[in-house]
C-alpha cells in the first residue's frame, strides 16, 4: 500500500532554516515563517524533510486515498521557494493576478525571493487557503 512520505515531524524548523546555504534564501525563510506564523497562528511544524508547514487537515478522496497535509506552507528550495496553498479554490487564480513575480504548478506556488512579490497578498493566499481547506474538510484544525 502506498505510504504518504511527506507526514508531520518533530524535526526543528529552525534548524532545518539555519541549514539552508544560500543566506538571502535563508533570510527569505524566516521572513515566510514570520508571515505564515503570524497570518495563521498555527505554530510552524516540519513536514517530511524540507516542508515547513502550518496547521493540517485530514483529506480522504473518492479512491479511498487518505492521509494528513499542512493547511498551508513553504520550502526554501535550492532553485526555487515553494509555496504550498489549497488546490481546487478558484479564488487563488484571482489572487495571483496581483502576487508579483511567480510561478504555479498544480499545488505549489514559485517565488524567487520574497521581494518579488506582494505580501499582503500573500497573506490573502494563505486566510484563503486556510478558510477554504477548513470548509471542504471540517474535522481539521
Amino acid at each position: 500500500m502506498y505510504e504518504l512520505k511527506t507526514k508531520q515531524n518533530d524535526a526543528s524548523v529552525i534548524e532545518f532554516i539555519e541549514g539552508v546555504e544560500n543566506p538571502k534564501k535563508r533570510e527569505d525563510a524566516y521572513r515566510l515563517l514570520d508571515i505564515f506564523s503570524e497570518t495563521t497562528g498555527f505554530e510552524a511544524k516540519m513536514w517530511g524533510p524540507s516542508i515547513i508547514g502550518f496547521g493540517s487537515y485530514h483529506y480522504k478522496y473518492k479512491t479511498g486515498h487518505e492521509g494528513d497535509a499542512p493547511l498551508v506552507g513553504f520550502s526554501p528550495r535550492k532553485a526555487k521557494i515553494s509555496l504550498y496553498f489549497a488546490t481546487g479554490d478558484p479564488e487563488r487564480a484571482k489572487l495571483l493576478e496581483s502576487f508579483g513575480k511567480h510561478t504555479s504548478g498544480k499545488a505549489c506556488v514559485y517565488i524567487n525571493k520574497v521581494a518579488d512579490i506582494d505580501e499582503s497578498v500573500l497573506k490573502q493566499l494563505i486566510h484563503q487557503s486556510v478558510s477554504f481547506l477548513l470548509k471542504t474538510y471540517p474535522d481539521s484544525d
